[in-house]
């Protein structure tokens, strides 16, 4: 396949990642309180396990973990799964659009963390946008925390799981096949979930305490984690055929697919100020983006919701 050929597939499979993740959240939203959320996510990674294993295996594209690798994997995990259990939580009482615009506050995290863990300089321009999307992220959670407490700033904790996530991917994306790294990724995360869920069994801890689904909950789990398994393989694809520079600003894409969803599905639709909130938050993401590019910083990758 050629150059342009190789790009235009990379936009579309970013474009097939934005419709295709916030299906993943409709679902994690429909199951509700059904289910208990450690139980919803650690199936999440079990399905990922399955239909990724398999393939990288098959593909020649395993290898055996060294000592540190391993370590990185289960922090990268640990992190993943605290931020998937955040997210899915947060869902059970916000419009999904509400909650995928404030994950989106990660890359100024990122930004931040960058400057603080690795050294990377910041200018004054980067923090003031910082500080211009945290605001508006602000605006989303002041009226959902009226409304729902505390739970709506579960969105703000996944984002800073995924930026610490996302330092950590840095050392290992270049060493392997990124089936590979998301397959490892899922098995380290089952390592560290289910026997937390079987401490927990019968103890009447709702976040923890798993039951066995009835057939509609199940339905959702398999679609769920499909979902999940295959947006996470598009927008792996899309950065190998597409530059990160190019796709990053597609993602937003995700937040105007997750407000047709969440309209259609559960009559749910942001108000004004989240509205407003949600410009904020991507016009400033944009602004961070493009500078990066114009200092020619090489620009971060997108990131995935979970």
């Amino acid at each position: 396949m050629d150059g342009p050929g190789r790009t235009s597939l990379g936009i579309l499979l970013m474009v097939g990642f934005a419709i295709i993740a916030p299906m993943m959240d409709s679902c994690a939203k429909l199951i509700g309180d059904a289910l208990a959320v450690g139980q919803v996510a650690a199936t999440r990674f079990a399905i990922q396990v399955a239909l990724l294993m398999p393939l990288a295996a098959l593909a020649g594209w395993l290898h055996r973990p060294a000592r540190g690798e391993v370590g990185l994997h289960l922090a990268r995990s640990g992190l993943m799964l605290v931020a998937t259990g955040c997210f899915f939580t947060a869902l059970r009482a916000m419009p999904i659009a509400d909650a995928i615009a404030i994950f989106f506050v990660e890359p100024f995290i990122l930004t931040i963390l960058g400057g603080l863990l690795l050294g990377e300089p910041i200018g004054p321009r980067r923090y003031i946008a910082c500080a211009i999307g945290f605001a508006g992220a602000m605006m989303i959670i002041r009226p959902s925390f009226q409304d729902v407490g505390p739970v709506a700033m579960l969105p703000l904790v996944t984002a800073g799981c995924f930026a610490i996530y996302m330092i950590l991917t840095r050392k290992m994306a270049t060493r392997m096949h990124p089936i590979t790294l998301q397959a490892y990724t899922g098995l380290a995360a089952l390592v560290l979930g289910l026997p937390v869920l079987w401490m927990f069994n019968g103890s009447g801890v709702g976040p923890l305490d798993p039951s066995w689904p009835e057939a509609r909950e199940l339905r959702l789990l398999m679609i769920l984690g499909l979902f999940a398994t295959l947006s996470h393989v598009c927008i792996s694809y899309a950065l190998s055929f597409a530059s990160a520079s190019l796709l990053a600003p597609l993602q937003y894409l995700e937040i105007v697919s997750a407000t047709v969803l969440g309209f259609y599905i559960f009559d749910d639709l942001p108000d004004a100020t989240s509205f407003a909130g949600i410009a904020l938050i991507v016009a400033s993401g944009l602004f961070v983006f493009l500078r990066e590019r114009h200092l020619g910083r090489r620009p971060r990758r997108p990131v995935p919701p979970v």
